[in-house]
């Protein structure tokens, strides 16, 4: 749950927000598709976000810490008894079950609040007991209310080395098992991936998972920017769907982010679009440990952000086929589908980026 909670902390810097929800700025400031991801209330905008865990101790980190104010109590939902690492014991409806009223009740509440709701985002981890199994039950519902919303899932998978349960494998491929079902595109990411480049790209020695979540909250605000600010050839959440999920099944693409430098070293480095667009094909920028120069892509989705030059995009793309060190399989054009923005990444104060 904090994980999320910093991707909204980053989104309100990029939006002129603070940590107490005020409004940002007058209506003809503010950009209907910024108004789309905020709830406005009181003359205050706050998140269209709901907070859910089976034990309260990371939600209490929400409820007392910087941007408390930022979220409805309403939306930080907790039980009183932790899933114990256990697929089963949430999915189990004596225990997950009785929550599973109180949220869906809760999602309706802001979906009918909205005018043009797209889909949903879910945060979650594959190999914790709430995380997979609540996850299990809600997926479900979410299908049967909204058919036809797009459901698009940020995900933390068990790493091959770093591990925090043993059941961890058994969790997740439970999970994943209706994951295939109901979610229409699933970026995933694993703790060993995120711990390497944070120690390797920003210098940390010891990286907390305060480091890793908000790396985590960039890959998420890069991925919604064009849902929040204006550029040449945005896409919607419709669009990543269409030109990542070759098959109804196969929906769980692959994460790459580049740049990743320390803020101290940001001041120093100045990388052209050709630079970006290798660095985002190298196993060392991925979120997931897994190198794809083993196998074949099938479909490509690149995202630039920033005073970015299409005609120096198509360049860089050109580049990456007439070295054929991208290839994909038979059946599947070697295409890309690219998208600029025109808002670049802002990272939080005191932040590790």
């Amino acid at each position: 749950m904090p994980g999320s909670c910093t991707a909204w902390s980053t989104g309100s810097r990029r939006m002129g927000s603070c940590p107490t929800a005020l409004a940002m700025g007058s209506t003809q400031q503010t950009t209907p598709s910024i108004r789309s991801l905020r709830a406005r209330g009181a003359g205050k905008y706050v998140p269209e976000a709901i907070f859910v865990d089976l034990e309260p101790t990371c939600i209490d980190e929400v409820r007392t810490g910087a941007y408390r104010q930022l979220f409805h109590p309403q939306s930080l939902i907790t039980g009183k008894e932790d899933a114990a690492n256990n697929y089963a014991r949430r999915l189990l409806h004596q225990k997950g079950g009785k929550y599973l009223d109180l949220v869906l009740d809760r999602i309706r509440k802001m979906a009918d609040q909205c005018t043009g709701l797209q889909g949903f985002f879910i945060f979650h981890s594959f190999g914790g007991g709430t995380g997979s199994g609540f996850t299990s039950l809600l997926m479900p519902q979410l299908t049967h209310d909204y058919s036809k919303k797009t459901k698009m899932e940020f995900s933390i998978y068990p790493a091959p080395q770093i591990s925090t349960a043993v059941v961890e494998p058994y969790n997740a491929i439970l999970n994943t098992h209706t994951c295939l079902e109901h979610s229409n595109v699933c970026f995933i990411f694993d703790n060993e991936a995120c711990y390497n480049i944070c120690q390797r790209n920003l210098d940390i020695a010891r990286p907390r998972y305060t480091n890793i979540n908000r790396l985590i909250a960039q890959v998420v605000a890069a991925v919604t920017a064009s849902l929040r600010f204006e550029g040449s050839l945005n896409t919607d959440l419709v669009e990543w769907q269409t030109n990542l999920v070759p098959f109804p099944r196969i929906h769980f693409p692959l994460v790459s982010y580049a740049p990743v430098i320390s803020a101290e070293k940001a001041y120093h480095e100045s990388l052209t679009v050709g630079q970006l667009t290798n660095a985002c094909f190298e196993p060392s920028n991925q979120m997931i440990s897994v190198d794809p120069r083993r196998g074949k892509y099938m479909a490509c989705t690149i995202l630039y952000r920033g005073d970015v030059v299409p005609g120096d995009v198509n360049s860089a793309i050109s580049a990456i086929k007439s070295k054929r060190s991208i290839q994909f399989v038979d059946w599947c054009p070697t295409g890309f589908k690219v998208g600029i923005n025109y808002q670049p990444p802002t990272t939080v104060p005191g932040g590790d980026l």
